[in-house]
């Protein structure tokens, strides 16, 4: 057999390869001073509204949480976002409620201007961290919580650790504790997807890859709090702790006489995500979780957000701040015949 003319010398290869590498490792380097530009950036046009402040115990390693209230007057309402969500979500509520109350949005350890915080993402975990928060902040009680989504989790297992210092709730199309178990198998389907293209958040974030692909939200103040590294991994870390989430809320029991109001989608509205196949007994599980978080109360009313997705503060924020304004105003007269 005759040799090639002109075999591949190793050298040469090696140095193509060589090449190779320093070329990944430039671009890897140019998109990571690309992200931190953007996020420097975002964050000197949107800046961080309220304060970030120091958790941790004298002696411990400093871990600040960000915080912001407006308004004034009792009770104090605390608005806790959903999965992964920081607290612009509440944007179009805060400060509609700010007129008749103090209200106070926060981001979660790990989530837009908060720091990480070494401990689990579970409920109860971020329910201690909030109630860390609270004192230091300082933000007295007594407080009615505000929970969406995975909030509702945390909301509750707040009342269940601090039951003197929570006066009412209301539950934004809240998880149920048995939704895992409950909902379509098929959804699970869904799940798989949704960690997936969170995983590709998290890897590629520190390199500006959801930037260049226009995967970051358009909203300035969004981008500026949620499209960075640190909220992406943060956000699989709550999607990883979401079934001891929900272990731990199942245990809370009752929520007595408190007042209550459940706020839940329309079980009509079409989703986008689902099939019309899909969608129906999904909303059915869910229309059914919704009823019985309203019985978490002897004083417990649910009410329908008609025309609005899962985001009920975004779609219909109305309903969420007349819900808040109920709420507070049980509460206020309920403390006003106590005082007589």
């Amino acid at each position: 057999m005759t040799a090639p003319a002109n075999p591949p010398r190793p050298g040469r290869l090696r140095r193509f390869g060589l090449v190779l590498v320093g070329c990944v490792v430039l671009l890897a380097l140019a998109g990571f001073i690309y992200e931190n530009i953007a996020e420097t950036r975002d964050v000197r046009f949107n800046p961080m509204p309220g304060t970030r402040v120091n958790i941790s115990g004298a002696g411990q390693s400093p871990l600040y949480l960000h915080i912001y209230c407006i308004g004034d007057g009792v009770p104090t309402v605390i608005l806790d976002s959903g999965l992964g969500d920081s607290y612009v979500s509440w944007h179009k509520v805060q400060p509609e409620i700010a007129k008749f109350v103090r209200v106070c949005s926060y981001d979660r350890a790990g989530i837009g201007f908060s720091d990480s915080s070494p401990r689990p993402r579970t409920s109860r975990v971020i329910a201690e961290e909030l109630n860390r928060l609270l004192r230091a902040a300082p933000v007295a009680p007594p407080y009615v919580l505000v929970g969406h989504s995975m909030g509702g989790y945390d909301v509750r297992m707040y009342a269940s650790l601090f039951p003197s210092e929570v006066a009412g709730m209301v539950l934004v199309d809240a998880s149920h504790p048995d939704q895992e178990e409950r909902l379509p198998a098929e959804l699970r389907n869904f799940e798989g997807t949704w960690m997936r293209e969170s995983e590709f958040l998290e890897y590629t974030m520190p390199f500006g890859i959801p930037r260049l692909m226009d995967l970051c939200n358009e909203t300035p103040a969004v981008r500026a709090a949620e499209c960075n590294f640190h909220t992406s991994r943060e956000q699989i870390e709550e999607m990883r702790s979401f079934p001891t989430s929900a272990t731990e809320t199942r245990a809370t029991g009752s929520l007595g006489d408190m007042p209550l109001i459940v706020l839940s989608h329309d079980p009509d509205k079409p989703s986008a995500e689902f099939s019309p196949d899909l969608a129906k007994p999904v909303n059915e599980a869910w229309e059914k979780m919704q009823e019985e978080l309203a019985h978490l109360s002897t004083r417990g009313v649910q009410r329908i957000a008609k025309n609005s997705a899962h985001y009920v503060q975004s779609d219909r924020p109305e309903m969420v701040v007349d819900g808040v304004h109920e709420v507070v105003d049980q509460v206020r007269a309920k403390q006003a015949a106590a005082s007589h």
